[in-house]
C-alpha cells in the first residue's frame, strides 16, 4: 500500500512527524504532500529540518490566498497529484484548509481517507476550523480520535462506531520524543537571558482575535496588566499575521513585552516546558501545555480541547483584560499534577497498525 500524508501548517508538520518516522521505521511506501499553507522558512522548512523529516515529494505553494482561492487551488492540485500517485489511503490531520481540501480531493477520487485528530468540536460553527473538521469527519473512511470525548462526539453525530478508533494524540508522541533531546541541542535561556520557571509565554494568531481591533487591543492591555501584577518577563514569539495587524491598527506594543521572531519547534518546546504559565489562542499549544504540566490560559471564547478544562490544566477566559488577569491568578494557584488525557505516546504506531490491518 502507498500512503499519502498531507500537511500544510506548523502544527500538522509537528503532529504528523511521528507518523512519518513510523512509516520510515516500517519501510512503508509513502510520500508527503505539502500544501504550503504556511509559507515562511520559520513556519515551514525549519520544522522539516529540526524534526529530521524527508522533504515533501510535492509542495503546491497555496499560501497567501483568500479562503475561497486557497481551497480551490488546493483541491485542484491535490487531485492531480492523487490521480498520478494513486495511493491506497490519504492521511490528513486536524482541521485546516489543507485537511478539508485533501479529504475532499480523496473523496472525489474514491480513495480512502484517514482523519487523525478526529472528533474535536468547539460547537461554534462560525469557526472555519469547526466546519472543516465536521466535513472531514463525515467523509472519512477511518477516524482516529485522541480522547474518549472526541470519540463520543462522533458517535453522537451518528457516525459508524466501526470506523472510529481511540488512538490518543500524536502530539504526545512528538513531545515525548523531543522533550529530553532538546535540552542537549539548544539553550534558549542563555540566548534570551532568562531563568527557567521565571517567565510567561504568549502566543496569539487566530483571525477572530488578531483581525479584530477591539479584541487585539484588549489582549495587549491585558498583557500589560499581567506584567504589572507579576513582574515576570512576557515572551511573545509573534506570528507574522499578528505583527501585521498590530501595525495596521496602529496599536502600541507595551514595553513590558519581549517580542521574538517565530521560533522553531525545538526552541519553542523548550520555552514552553519551563514557563511559569502560557497564554495562548492556539489549540495545539493547549495540548502541549497540558502534556508538559504547564498551566495554560486560553484567550478564546470556546475551545475544541475541552479535556484540558475538565482536568484543570487550562482555563477559558476570552480577551477581556480583567478576565485574563483573573485566569492567570486562577491557574497559578492550581496543582499541576493533572493526568494527561491524550495518550501514552504510541499514537502513530496504533494509527499505522489500523491502516495496515484495514
Amino acid at each position: 500500500m502507498k500512503i499519502c500524508l498531507i500537511v500544510g501548517t506548523r502544527p500538522e508538520i509537528i503532529k504528523m512527524a511521528p507518523v512519518i518516522h513510523e512509516c520510515i521505521r516500517r519501510k512503508l511506501d509513502f510520500f508527503i504532500l505539502h500544501t504550503g499553507q504556511h509559507y515562511s522558512y520559520e513556519m515551514d522548512q525549519l520544522f522539516f529540518k529540526e524534526l529530521e523529516l524527508p522533504p515533501p515529494r510535492y509542495n503546491i505553494n497555496a499560501g497567501l490566498k483568500s479562503f475561497r482561492l486557497q481551497i480551490g487551488m488546493m483541491l485542484r492540485k491535490i487531485k492531480e497529484i492523487l490521480v498520478k500517485e494513486r495511493p491506497g489511503i490519504v492521511l490528513v490531520l486536524g482541521d485546516t484548509n489543507s485537511v478539508l481540501s485533501g479529504a475532499l480531493a480523496a473523496n472525489q477520487l474514491n480513495i480512502p481517507i484517514g482523519h487523525i485528530e478526529a472528533g474535536l468540536r468547539s460547537h461554534d460553527v462560525a469557526m472555519v476550523e469547526e466546519t472543516n473538521r465536521i466535513i472531514t469527519d463525515h467523509i472519512a473512511t477511518e477516524l482516529y480520535t485522541p480522547t474518549t470525548e472526541s470519540r463520543q462526539n462522533l458517535i453522537e453525530e451518528g457516525l459508524d462506531e466501526g470506523k472510529i478508533f481511540l488512538t490518543g494524540n500524536t502530539v504526545v508522541d512528538a513531545v515525548f520524543q523531543h522533550k529530553e533531546m532538546v535540552d542537549k541541542k539548544i539553550n534558549v535561556f542563555a540566548d534570551l537571558g532568562i531563568e527557567k520557571g521565571k517567565y510567561m509565554v504568549i502566543t496569539a494568531h487566530r483571525p477572530e482575535n488578531v483581525d479584530v481591533h477591539e479584541r487585539l487591543k484588549n489582549m495587549l492591555a491585558a498583557f500589560e496588566q499581567v506584567h504589572a501584577k507579576y513582574r515576570l518577563p512576557l515572551l511573545w514569539p509573534i506570528h507574522p499575521r499578528t505583527q501585521k495587524m498590530i501595525k495596521s491598527f496602529s496599536l502600541a506594543i507595551p514595553g513590558c513585552l519581549t517580542l521574538l521572531p517565530p521560533m522553531g519547534y525545538l526552541g519553542f518546546l523548550q520555552l514552553e516546558a519551563h514557563a511559569k504559565i502560557i497564554l495562548t489562542d492556539s489549540g495545539s499549544i493547549q495540548e502541549e501545555a497540558c502534556i508538559l504540566g504547564v498551566p495554560c490560559v486560553t484567550l478564546r471564547d470556546n475551545t475544541e480541547r475541552n479535556e484540558t478544562l475538565t482536568i484543570g490544566s487550562n482555563v477559558l477566559v476570552g480577551v477581556e483584560p480583567s478576565k485574563i488577569v483573573e485566569g492567570v491568578a486562577q491557574m497559578l494557584s492550581r496543582d499541576t499534577r493533572w493526568k494527561n488525557p491524550y495518550g501514552d505516546g504510541t499514537s502513530a504506531k496504533q494509527i499505522l497498525d489500523i491502516v495496515l490491518k484495514k
